[in-house]
């Protein structure tokens, strides 16, 4: 069993996304705080914003700085952005490497009321970027199920006051532990398997409404924790012989609770300490991106144990798995500081260096998994035979309605003529013994059964010389035959053995079997009863007209000869 393919390097994503301009904003009057540039740059602070002096609030002037502040990120997203325009450019481009094996993790950071919850989840009419993920990731799954047997598993928890609570099972605080193999585990957390994106999304809305949630005066729908919800996805080839290979991966999509200052949404009680412990869980995310993105020193120590958030998104940020930050932003001028501050760490996340490892297990299978390995193969083969001879059976009637003239004939005449069409009767038999083989053959062998084709392995020079010897018997029959028949009846029967002929000849050509040699003595039987029928091979062949040989009997003709012959 070994780990593939090798590692890659790379750095987080970091897009920026600026809230519109609320009614509840103080400063509507004034000049926004941010200027788009372009998709790639933003400036904080623009110099037509400074406005006359003492315009500015108190809180932007108690620290200041600089003016015209140009930031660089991998997108910006202005106030006129969707959610839909969001998701393009983040989730949906990481869901091929979840798909690929790799770990990826989509946060979304910044003040409170600056919209990262608005991003995350959404509305009803304008979902979020964790329901469009999930909606477009089984779309994919849909897309590749006849190659993949592909699994789900969701979790929902959130961190509140620094206690581990489960959204989709309620209960009390659970417990976190480190696994030496499996990492961070929290103990007691439900996971469960949606069987549709519909089922998955009714979940994830249940979740929501067991979330934390507190109005303050700087939101009035203030997400007070921290909401992590986590899909697994295990993918595995649905026939890949004896070594066979299994992708493993984990998405993790969170919404973090915004900072805020208590002078801000004067909070007091309980409040005060829920904002406490948010910015307390907040500065320890932001001393473990520092130290992430301090890569000159290796040996720097990353302080994932400062709070049960960061032990937590231990193996979600930065290293083995592909990380997109977004950045939320307010516009308004009374959230000068908030916004400077989510800028700059921005910035900082950037520096992150990923090194990237696809989690495909390849494995070779046990001696005593053969067995269930062929039982597997021998399934997938029968049920391929199944459609391909429906469509088989579909395909014929209008073959046989196309190819097969309908005749009589008297009980006399019923021998000659089965001793005329045996020949090619039989090859068909002999055809059909040969596929029973094959099916027999390809039931112990399925693994060579995918490999290879049967008319292209088919060796070309015995059914050839079957086949030449069937026309040569045919010519003789058809000759001694036409001896003892009058014209009108000589011309019927003609064009019913001619009409056996063709349909022989087209068989053997739509099988690839023809060679010169036949085609040459099909041409010989052909102009052979062109010249016994005196040019009405046409007429003779006509569907119209039915066999009539009633008047033919054993006396007239010398029978025991003619069959010698044929025999």
């Amino acid at each position: 069993m070994a780990l593939s393919p090798p590692s890659e390097e790379g750095t987080v994503t970091v897009v920026v996304r600026v809230r519109p301009s609320v009614p509840g904003d103080r400063a509507q009057a004034a000049q926004p705080l941010l200027r788009v540039v372009d998709q790639h740059i933003l400036v904080f602070d623009p110099e037509e914003a400074g406005g006359p002096p003492g315009s500015l609030p108190p809180a932007r002037g108690s620290k200041h700085h600089g003016k015209d502040l140009k930031f660089v990120f991998d997108r910006v997203f202005d106030e006129k952005a969707t959610q839909e325009e969001v998701f393009q450019c983040t989730t949906r481009e990481v869901l091929d490497s979840v798909l690929n094996g790799y770990n990826c993790s989509v946060f979304a950071y910044g003040a409170t009321g600056a919209g990262k919850t608005y991003t995350m989840l959404g509305s009803e009419k304008n979902p979020g970027i964790m329901y469009l993920t999930m909606v477009e990731l089984y779309r994919r799954i849909e897309a590749r199920k006849e190659q993949k047997s592909c699994e789900v598993l969701v979790s929902y928890q959130e961190v509140y006051n620094e206690q581990i609570h489960d959204l989709l099972e309620p209960k009390g605080p659970l417990a976190i532990r480190e696994d030496p193999e499996k990492g961070v585990v929290v103990q007691g957390l439900s996971l469960h398997q949606p069987t549709s994106a519909e089922q998955l999304l009714q979940m994830l809305a249940d979740g929501n409404k067991n979330r934390t949630q507190h109005p303050t005066d700087a939101n009035a729908t203030s997400s007070r924790s921290h909401a992590i919800f986590q899909i697994y996805v295990k993918q595995q080839d649905r026939v890949g012989g004896l070594a066979r290979g299994m992708q493993v991966a984990k998405m993790s999509l969170i919404d973090l609770a915004g900072s805020e200052r208590a002078s801000v949404t004067n909070a007091r009680g309980e409040r005060l300490r829920e904002g406490a412990n948010i910015n307390r869980s907040l500065l320890a995310l932001i001393n473990v991106i520092n130290a992430l993105a301090d890569g000159k020193n290796k040996k720097t120590h990353i302080p994932y144990r400062d709070s049960k958030l960061t032990r937590l998104l231990k193996d979600s940020i930065g290293g083995n798995c592909r990380t997109i930050m977004i950045a939320a932003v307010s516009p308004c001028v009374l959230a000068y500081e908030d916004t400077y501050n989510t800028l700059k760490y921005a910035s900082r996340a950037k520096e992150i260096k990923l090194s990237l490892k696809s989690n495909v297990v390849s494995f070779d299978c046990h001696k005593s998994n053969y067995a269930a390995v062929c039982e597997q193969l021998k399934a997938e083969v029968a049920e391929l035979r199944a459609k391909l001879r429906a469509y088989e059976d579909a395909a014929q009637p209008a073959e046989n309605q196309m190819m097969v003239p309908v005749f009589t004939c008297s009980p006399v005449q019923r021998p000659r003529l089965g001793r005329a069409v045996a020949k090619p009767c039989l090859v068909l038999d002999e055809q059909t013994e040969s596929d029973g083989e094959q099916e027999e053959l390809e039931a112990g062998w399925p693994v060579q059964m995918q490999l290879k084709s049967a008319p292209e392995e088919m060796p070309p020079s015995s059914p050839g010389t079957t086949h030449q010897t069937d026309v040569q018997q045919e010519l003789k029959t058809s000759s001694c035959l036409l001896q003892r028949f009058s014209s009108s009846q000589k011309d019927t029967l003609v064009g019913a053995i001619m009409s056996v002929a063709q349909k022989q000849y087209s068989l053997l050509k739509a099988a690839n079997l023809l060679t010169p040699d036949m085609v040459s003595e099909f041409e010989e039987l052909e102009l052979l009863v062109h010249e016994q029928t005196g040019g009405n091979l046409e007429q003779a062949m006509s569907p119209n007209r039915p066999l009539e040989v009633g008047g033919a009997t054993p006396a007239q003709s010398p029978q025991q000869g003619c069959d010698g012959e044929a025999s």
